[in-house]
């Protein structure tokens, strides 16, 4: 994070000293018969169970609309529909001009003496490939008995019963996040049936273009910063820890990319008449890949790592994160982690150089006898509070330079390039955003801890931060917001990927979490 958004932030957590978190359970006599109570695990677990049957219709409607964000049509439906759902919950809701897809803000005032939460939705899903799932259409939910596609069908009537929690709803954005969404509407119609209204009051940002990056969200939120001000943030997205314990995650990595080209001969040469004499391409970026990191996975750039310094302080808290690490491991399918911490939450602590992606000449039935002529790697850098982003990006295109390579940006050589410079390489960075961090005893952080422990009878699963990226940094460093992650979905959902899935313990669960948040009150002094 750039050191003066890095002050921005810290002069509003400052800020939060002022803010009183109070329950009603603390201030009974604040609380009057139309707020939030504080309801205990039980009848919160029973209005979950019973609001929750009620519900399914709602999450099939919205499953079966494809939210793909390349396609303008997919936006605008996800679009009008979450405007209907959110103004037939008294919410009232605006448009947010972005240049591309608009934003959508729903709010609803309760008390003026509450403090206001912002709620982040993300409604777009990822782009899907049918013939690649279990199912004909992955925007038509199946309800099904085991996760794997061989998983018996059940018809979607069944859930009028007594669904057993293991059961699962395979589709697109079942997990990642619709499934969130209509958790959350369910919370609020609890509220609604029980006479109650929430804790405090409420605006919801609705983002229909975070698989695409939220190109358009940093800018949005500088133009709407007085419609977005909030006292804190809550993101109801990701999966839970691996053990599917309640949880709460206190920041998430941020994230920046690269592709990097090495050009070879103008056109592909025939290996038997130019091998050992025309260079190769993708031997070289494999060459120049390998020498970015050590035997065990270390970035091994000068000052890469440079500003993460981890206290025993700070492990402590990692420890107190309830990792199996010989479960994750086996669940991937790998002998041995990578060596750049100790173990996984140590690890994602680090900034992270990951190639994700490489390409040159041909392979399988198409491959031929040649030298190609080019090769590309696309790489991603994910990033932490403590690291600069531009830093990092000039580290790695001074360390590909020094390893003899002229760069220029993004586009094919010159002929005058090619005669002039024996190695040529194109490097194109993208900064798409930055990192943030909570603290967990924040007020933020102690009040949501409070409204979980009192939903599930124990304190959550903490997270410093998890190793993924969400587009929340412009809200930290724009609005000076503090903001949590609470994630509801099963580890093993499958996001991203075909079969994406959502148990329905999971689902239920949520329900109760976002009930056990929205009957915590926050009280501003």
């Amino acid at each position: 994070m750039m050191a003066d958004e890095s002050n921005r932030v810290c002069a509003f957590l400052t800020r939060w000293v002022g803010i009183g978190l109070l329950t009603a359970s603390i201030a009974p006599a604040a609380a009057s018969a139309q707020q939030a109570q504080p309801l205990q695990g039980p009848r919160l677990e029973e209005l979950a169970q019973r609001y929750t049957s009620r519900s399914f219709p709602l999450l099939h409607e919205l499953l079966s609309i494809p939210n793909d964000a390349h396609f303008a049509e997919h936006v605008q439906q996800n679009l009008d529909w979450m405007r209907r759902a959110f103004e037939a919950r008294r919410f009232q809701s605006t448009l947010l001009p972005t240049g591309g897809p608009p934003l959508l803000l729903a709010e609803k005032q309760v008390d003026p003496a509450l403090a206001t939460i912002l709620i982040y939705l993300q409604v777009d899903g990822q782009p899907v490939d049918p013939s690649q799932w279990s199912q004909e259409d992955p925007y038509r939910p199946v309800l099904r008995e085991q996760r794997e596609g061989a998983g018996r069908d059940i018809p979607w009537e069944r859930l009028g019963e007594t669904p057993d929690p293991d059961w699962r709803i395979f589709a697109r954005s079942a997990s990642d996040a619709k499934g969130p969404i209509v958790m959350f509407l369910t919370a609020l119609d609890a509220l609604d049936g029980e006479g109650l209204s929430p804790g405090f009051n409420l605006k919801v940002i609705m983002d229909f273009e975070e698989e695409l990056g939220s190109p358009h969200l940093p800018s949005a939120v500088r133009a709407h910063r007085q419609a977005l001000s909030a006292d804190g943030l809550l993101i109801l997205d990701g999966p839970r820890h691996q053990s599917n314990r309640p949880t709460l995650t206190f920041g998430a990595r941020g994230i920046a990319d690269i592709t990097l080209t090495v050009f070879g001969p103008r056109v592909p040469q025939h290996s038997g008449h130019y091998g050992n004499y025309a260079p190769n391409p993708a031997q070289r970026l494999a060459q120049l890949l390998a020498s970015m990191k050590d035997a065990e996975g270390r970035v091994v750039i000068a000052g890469f790592y440079d500003g993460v310094q981890l206290e025993e302080s700070t492990r402590d808290l990692l420890r107190q994160t309830p990792d199996d690490e010989m479960e994750i491991r086996e669940k991937m399918g790998i002998a041995a982690a990578d060596r750049v911490a100790p173990t996984y939450q140590e690890a994602i602590q680090y900034p992270s150089l990951n190639v994700r992606g490489l390409a040159s000449g041909w392979v399988g039935e198409q491959v031929r006898t040649i030298i190609p002529a080019r090769a590309t790697a696309e790489i991603d850098v994910r990033l932490v509070p403590e690291v600069n982003a531009e830093r990092l990006i000039r580290l790695i295109r001074d360390h590909v330079k020094a390893q003899g390579y002229h760069l220029i940006e993004d586009r094919n050589p010159t002929e005058q390039e090619r005669r002039d410079h024996p190695r040529l390489a194109s490097f194109r960075s993208r900064i798409h955003y930055q990192a943030f961090r909570t603290a967990y005893d924040s007020p933020l952080g102690r009040w949501l801890t409070a409204a979980m422990t009192r939903g599930f009878g124990q304190p959550p699963v903490r997270i410093r931060m998890a190793g993924g990226s969400i587009p929340i940094s412009p809200f930290v460093v724009e609005l000076g917001v503090p903001a949590v992650s609470v994630p509801t979905v099963n580890p093993d959902n499958n996001q991203h990927s075909p079969n994406e899935n959502l148990r329905l313990g999971n689902y239920q669960e949520g329900v109760k979490t976002f009930l056990a948040i929205l009957t915590e009150r926050v009280v501003k002094k």
